[in-house]
């Protein structure tokens, strides 16, 4: 026993079992058992109570079931298929499913087949509820988890669906068939058992029918709700009761209905989809549009066939109020379409289907004293009383003048609404007649009222002239301008002209206008200042001038024709008789010589010439020109003031140059001309001119710079004298200073030589004796630091050497008593353990089975320990006996190298 029982050391048992295979392990001393493949060696199983386990009998092929509590050792022949599993159990208000259950006799047994074998339901499955803890049976499976029974809630059901048919037996003792695929409820409150062959589709939940609500339902299927009424497939239907509602199996919850409450104010417009009875008794066609007021109820919630088509608001008249209504309602409820009527105020109603209100809520017209009102008859009917009875006829106007307060009857149109137009003494306004179409100029100070037949009308203007109208305080002619039109662009765009208004142009001082009558075909002149009103069928006459140097035509546009003095510049090339070609640029005085405003001939000659300034120019041009082509370069340059004036002016009888160039078409006279330039055209002609005037300015210059070459020579040779004269005078004074700077340095160099070989010696006798203190006191301090550093290291080596000494000493202490301590304890360990045994237990054990030698090992301490070369099968049991075999009395004593550890 002593040379067998030798117990492994911890740290060479990890290496032990690893030589151990994994298929080949089995733990004896365990309650579960792990799976073991069909070469497992027998062993023993323990069960605990209510525990269970699947065995395999190899040789019939048939699994059984082992129920604890007991204890079962595997043949050779059996193999566990199963480890031991907890029964199943079932609490109360639970319930499992079984798949594939087992079949039972009449009292609960399982059946079982030729071999033994217990007989399944393959493909079914079972539901259990509170009962004893069982096992599974081979076969058997546990689906999913044991689940809480279901409580359906008040006001809650369970939406069920029978999968195949069967019976079903009811409290009452009663049993309905029910066939697959039909749907009922069951209704709380109470505790469900499931079934295996019905299918919970959804849990409904009652809904609130609160105050002001109601239930939409819709049938799924010919049914009858739960209020007793027979539905159709389709049907929908309204709950109004308040309260908690439970919809049936064939009844399908379209919508929770709010109510619309009606007030005063408001009332609710319905259409009828289907021909019906509403909740107040009243028969509704397909199509009927009705109203629902506070009158027939507070509240409303529309039927299911009601379909809600707008809130309709009360309309409120005032007592300065008045509306038409179109289409009004009969007395049978009914539009009455091309009707209308007139509504006044104080007043309020709703507006029923089919009516409208023609232009909205209107105000009384209130009249002044200056206004009236144009009507319009639309129908034929008569008005006043008595002998102011009056017919009117469709088409009539007529007018009603203020102050009074005017509601228009259904048979009369207000066109507009006029007022008297004030006219100041320089205003007037358009009228046209629209019977006659005859149109006339209403001036003013008056305030006129167009009458029924009268309109006002708008005389339209070519845009250049309104353009001019809008600029009146630049349409006087500048002549000193070339510009177009005068633009509105330099500032604020003018506010544009009422074209019903007369059209007034303010003339001004020392001008004249001309005005046109196309339908009398005559014309006026108007002299300014003045202020021109312009008639209906009158026009301006616009004046296109030319303007720029030289002149172009049509450059200024005009209303008014200044009369000037003025003057004007033209630009115009001449060519002299030696073929000279200049370019003159003059400029005219002239006006418009009119001594009597009265002799309509004279004044109307002024604009029988429609661009005076262009002829006028053209015509001084071509005698200048005329002039000028008999005459030399060298004569006019030196009397071309003469020959243009002459030319333009002409020579009287004493031959004298006349003072006026006139125009007896227009009267235009010329008064003077200014010669601004002359220039050259022929760039030859420009050279020499210019060549000789450069000849004239160098013959100038030349003799400038000889005088300044003279003055400046004499300048310099006075300055070179007295510069000469000072540098003889600043070399003098330089010499005499030279002199004193040499006897200077020959002084500091005597006493600068001196000092230096004085400070030398000095230097170098204290350099010497400061060298020899130095040397000695470095000696000095090596020899102590000497001393200081060996004295140093051989304290140090001392103190070492002790401190390794005195903790050698300690570990050797500290290893001979864990030894002493150790071998005490393994040996107490040992004894105890024998002694605990004795002699005569250790005896029976060795000469007992296989359970005695396993409590053996237990009782010696060893777990699972195994003892193999890793190549052969351990026998368990047989170890126990190898450890054991040489065991021949009690009380045998174990050698001191056998003992653990």
């Amino acid at each position: 026993m002593v040379d067998t029982l030798r117990l492994i050391h911890p740290t060479q048992m990890v290496d032990t079992l690893r030589l151990i295979h994994p298929t080949h392990y089995y733990s004896p001393f365990t309650n579960m058992s792990t799976p073991t493949p069909q070469t497992q060696a027998p062993g023993i199983i323990r069960l605990k109570p209510q525990q269970y386990i699947h065995l395999l009998d190899n040789n019939t092929g048939v699994t059984r079931l082992e129920v604890g509590p007991q204890t079962i050792t595997l043949q050779d022949h059996e193999r566990l298929v199963l480890e031991p599993q907890p029964m199943i159990i079932v609490p109360p208000r639970h319930h499992c499913t079984i798949v594939n259950p087992v079949l039972r006799d009449d009292h609960g047994q399982p059946l079982q087949d030729a071999h033994g074998q217990i007989k399944l339901s393959y493909g079914e499955m079972e539901i259990r509820f509170t009962q004893d803890p069982f096992p599974l049976y081979p076969g058997e499976q546990l689906l999913d988890k044991i689940k809480r029974l279901q409580v359906v809630e008040t006001n809650t059901a369970l939406r069920l669906r029978a999968l195949r048919d069967f019976t079903e037996t009811l409290a009452e003792g009663k049993t309905i068939n029910r066939l697959a695929g039909e749907e009922w409820l069951f209704e709380g409150p109470g505790t469900y058992l499931p079934r295996i062959d019905v299918e919970v589709l959804e849990t409904i939940k009652a809904l609130i029918i609160r105050p002001n609500q109601a239930l939409r339902l819709l049938a799924r299927s010919n049914c009858i709700d739960r209020l007793g009424n027979k539905r159709r497939t389709g049907e929908e239907w309204l709950v109004r009761e308040e309260g908690a509602y439970l919809p049936g199996v064939d009844e399908e919850i379209v919508t929770v209905l709010e109510t619309y409450v009606l007030t005063e104010k408001k009332a609710l417009q319905l259409q009828a989809l289907r021909t019906f009875t509403d909740v107040f008794g009243k028969k509704r066609k397909a199509g009927d549009e009705w109203l629902v007021t506070i009158n027939d109820a507070e509240t409303h919630i529309p039927d299911v066939y009601e379909e809600v088509i707008q809130e309709v608001l009360i309309t409120t008249l005032d007592d300065r109020q008045w509306c038409m209504v179109q289409d009004p309602l009969g007395p049978d409820g009914k539009p009455q379409l091309g009707k209308k009527e007139i509504r006044k105020g104080r007043l309020s109603f709703f507006l029923h289907p089919g009516e409208s209100l023609e232009g909205g809520i209107q105000p009384i017209y209130v009249l002044g004293e200056q206004e009236a009102l144009l009507l319009k008859a639309t129908e034929a009917f008569t008005e006043g009383t008595g002998t102011s009875l009056i017919t009117r006829h469709p088409g009539d106007l007529w007018m009603i003048e203020g102050p009074c307060d005017y509601i228009p009857p259904v048979q009369v149109q207000v066109m507009e609404k006029r007022k008297a137009i004030p006219l100041d003494k320089n205003e007037g306004i358009y009228i046209r007649d629209v019977k006659t179409g005859e149109l006339k100029l209403v001036s003013g100070p008056q305030a006129y009222l167009l009458t029924p037949y009268e309109e006002l009308w708008a005389k339209e203007l070519p845009p250049l002239v309104e353009g001019l109208l809008d600029n009146q305080a630049d349409a006087g002619i500048e002549m000193r301008r070339s510009v177009a039109a005068p633009s509105p662009t330099s500032r604020d765009s003018p506010k544009k002209r009422d074209p019903t208004r007369a059209v007034v142009f303010h003339v001004p001082q020392n001008s004249a206008v001309q005005l046109h009558n196309y339908k009398d075909r005559t014309a006026r002149i108007v002299f300014g200042p003045d202020l021109v009103m312009l008639g209906p069928d009158e026009a301006f006459t616009v004046l296109s001038l030319s303007g720029d140097k030289p002149k172009r035509p049509h450059v200024i546009k005009t209303l008014n024709l200044f009369m000037g003095p003025d003057f004007m510049t033209d630009l115009f090339t001449v060519e002299t008789s030696d073929h000279a070609r200049l370019q003159l640029q003059l400029a005219y005085n002239w006006y418009f010589d009119l001594p009597n405003r009265n002799d309509i001939e004279a004044v109307t000659r002024m604009f029988q010439v429609p661009d005076f300034v262009g002829d006028a120019c053209k015509a001084i041009a071509s005698r200048v020109r005329g002039t000028v082509a008999g005459v030399k370069f060298d004569e006019f340059h030196r009397n071309s003031a003469k020959i243009i004036r002459t030319a333009v002016f002409g020579m009287d009888e004493q031959s004298r140059i006349r003072k006026e160039f006139r125009f007896d078409t227009n009267n235009l006279v010329i008064t003077n001309i200014d010669i601004k330039s002359v220039e050259p055209v022929d760039e030859e002609t420009l050279k020499s001119l210019q060549k000789s005037v450069q000849i004239a300015i160098k013959i100038t210059s030349d003799a400038q710079e000889a005088a300044a070459h003279h003055d400046a020579a004499r300048v310099e040779q006075e300055a070179k004298a007295r510069l000469e004269r000072q540098v003889i005078i600043d070399t003098r004074e330089a010499e005499a200073e030279r002199k004193k700077l040499l006897e200077l340095r020959a002084e500091n160099a005597a006493i600068e030589t001196t000092g230096k070989a004085s400070a030398e010696a000095k230097a170098t006798a204290e350099a010497s004796r400061i060298q020899g203190e130095t040397s000695l006191n470095l000696a000095r301090q090596d020899s102590e630091a000497t001393r200081v550093r060996n004295q140093t290291e051989l304290e140090h080596l001392k103190a070492s050497q002790a401190a390794e000494l005195e903790h050698q000493q300690a570990l050797t202490k500290l290893v001979i008593e864990k030894e002493e301590k150790m071998a005490t304890i393994r040996m107490e360990e040992f004894k105890n353990r024998v002694t605990a045994l004795g002699p005569e237990t250790i005896l029976a054990i060795a000469t007992a089975g296989p359970a005695l030698q396993a409590k053996l090992l237990e009782g010696l301490g060893l777990k699972s320990m195994l003892i193999t070369d890793g190549h052969r099968p351990v026998n368990l049991f047989n170890t126990a006996e190898g450890l054991l075999g040489n065991i021949t009395a009690p009380g045998t004593i174990m050698e001191e190298e056998d003992l653990p550890f």
